[in-house]
């Protein structure tokens, strides 16, 4: 490349601002990969709804999240009169954000039902993937209540009874938000975060055939939430996870008064300002059995596995925020005589966050379309979702945390004040590794699937139909394919689960680059990004050895150039 010598601008204008601008529109890449995994009439019919998010998500969703995020929610506990009724009160713009989330854009209910976006069916999980890595571009927080909203709705339909069903489900998948009911989770205790086993609430039978829950529930996001699936133990059952059933929590009682639970503080956290998160105690509140009794981690699982498909989605998300952000800084930054895009370091970066925002990406889709198969009855294809989503969920959580960190760096000290998107990118990103179980449970649950489901035979099984429709097949993919495979295989058995994590990275960076060189098909500069995660998160290097690997221009566009 050719590094021109151009004078620094003075001022203001030597602060590149991307306010304003439309992320859909400055990603091209999202576009040319979504024909592979979005038919051709639904993606022709989203499309104009993508763009319309994308100018929101670099300008007015953009302003609505740093508000939320700087007027967090505060619990109160009495009404103006004195009576005794808590409720948590919102900045506008969280409402407004909302409206745009569960509302306009349905992402609660396009799974669920028809009619979303004037669709005649509901969506596939791809087509919701996508709105909602364009939406956390803006705003991560509300996305939990969104997910959680949409898991506990599928959860429902999968195990509750069809009173239960009947009774919650319309409300769940509503777009009148006079009528929505969010979800909820319930599971974290002091004594027993990531395991369950020691979950101590008790639920006690009543004359109706309801539950009487009882005890303190630690951490609790969307705390009031008007529906929460619950993890309990029954009076009488046996200690130990065989014991523990899962329960439908409703914040009011059919009869519209208020159940016997209270919200006793609300957290002050990292990340996630927007979105309340309290502890919440139990005082005989009335719930239903979800599904049988003593299965509830094993149904539970099914809410926190859609939960973390759709952390790995928004840490993809994120990711490509901070990418974007870098790009467009990179190239409109003057140093030393040049836009600093120019300069071999820099591209040497922007390029490693690259490689790990587009490995994220390519896991989404795939793991989107795994998840729309298994739905759809295919034998193989749940024992592929369920090794594909921890992988996701673990490697992209804890890839988020670097990229945004060292975007954050592009930036210099602008990136370390609130006025620019970087520092609360990098706030929230560090939640995605922590919540729906952290990293190390979620390695150990990779070697559980391998173990339990076959997922590392349904896995072998995928990446070899991709590579035999690769048209160019990476040289060295398939032998280090074959080692990734060895390692889980090695960590699964006398190995032991110290190896877990390793064998998880190895398992994901093979995938991943796999994977982007089928998308090739689609964008050739896929298959430079699947050699550079072969080079540099997989192959054998020596750190001592001199190399200059140049960087192509077509890896580092800029954001903001008009197409």
């Amino acid at each position: 490349m050719t590094i021109p010598n151009r004078p620094a601008p003075i001022g203001a204008e030597a602060v590149p601002d991307s306010h304003g601008l439309n992320v859909f529109r400055a990603d091209p890449t999202l576009a040319a990969l979504l024909p592979l995994y979005l038919p051709d009439d639904l993606l022709a019919h989203l499309t104009p709804h993508l763009d319309r998010l994308g100018g929101l998500a670099g300008g007015r969703l953009a302003e609505l999240a740093a508000t939320a995020d700087t007027n967090p929610p505060e619990l109160l506990h009495r009404t103006r009169r004195g009576e005794d009724a808590q409720s948590i009160a919102y900045h506008p713009a969280y409402r407004d954000m909302e409206r745009l989330a569960f509302g306009d854009y349905g992402l609660a209910a396009l799974s669920h039902r028809a009619g979303v976006l004037d669709w005649p069916a509901p969506m596939p999980a791809a087509a919701k993937y996508a709105i909602t890595y364009l939406f956390v571009q803006a705003e991560f927080g509300l996305m939990c209540p969104v997910s959680m909203t949409d898991s506990l709705a599928r959860t429902l339909r999968r195990f509750g009874d069809a009173a239960l069903v009947d009774r919650y489900l319309p409300a769940l998948t509503s777009q009148d938000m006079d009528a929505l009911f969010q979800g909820a989770m319930f599971m974290t205790e002091q004594g027993a975060g990531s395991d369950i086993a020691n979950t101590a609430v008790t639920a006690a039978p009543n004359p109706d055939g309801s539950w009487a829950l009882t005890g303190d529930k630690w951490f609790c996001s969307n705390a009031d939430a008007e529906l929460a699936m619950v993890l309990a133990r029954p009076e009488g059952a046996p200690a130990g996870i065989k014991g523990v059933s899962l329960f439908l929590l409703p914040r009011l009682l059919p009869d519209g008064a208020p159940n016997r639970y209270r919200i006793v503080r609300l957290k002050e956290k990292l990340g996630t300002r927007s979105m309340a998160s309290g502890e919440i105690t139990l005082e005989g509140a009335t719930a239903w059995m979800v599904g049988e009794p003593g299965a509830g981690m094993r149904q539970m699982a099914d809410m926190v596995n859609n939960s973390r498909l759709s952390n790995g989605v928004r840490a993809a998300g994120m990711m490509r925020r901070a990418v974007t952000e870098a790009l467009f800084i990179a190239h409109r930054r003057i140093a030393f005589g040049a836009p600093i895009v120019t300069l071999p370091l820099m591209r040497r970066q922007l390029a490693k966050m690259l490689v790990r925002a587009e490995q994220a990406r390519s896991m989404v889709f795939q793991t989107a379309e795994a998840l729309r198969r298994s739905d759809a009855g295919e034998p193989s294809a749940y024992a592929l979702l369920r090794i594909l989503t921890p992988l996701l969920k673990f490697r992209a959580c804890r890839d988020a945390r670097v990229v945004t960190g060292d975007a954050m760096e592009v930036r210099g000290g602008c990136g370390y004040i609130e006025d620019f998107p970087d520092a609360r990118l990098v706030r929230d990103a560090h939640l995605g590794s922590i919540w729906e179980g952290t990293s190390n449970i979620v390695a150990l649950d990779v070697l559980r699937a391998a173990a339990r489901e076959g997922s590392l035979e349904a896995l072998a099984a995928h990446l070899s139909a991709l590579r035999a429709d690769t048209p160019d097949p990476l040289p060295q993919l398939e032998a280090a394919t074959a080692r990734a495979f060895a390692l889980a295989r090695h960590a699964g058995d006398e190995g032991g689960p110290v190896l877990a994590r390793q064998a998880a990275s190895a398992l994901y960076n093979v995938a991943s680059a796999t994977m982007m060189a089928w998308e090739a098909r689609a964008l050739p500069e896929r298959a430079t990004l699947a050699a550079m995660v072969l080079a540099h998160r997989v192959l054998p290097r020596d750190p001592l050895a001199a190399t200059d690997e140049p960087i192509p221009d077509s890896l580092l566009p800029d954001p903001g150039a008009k197409r």
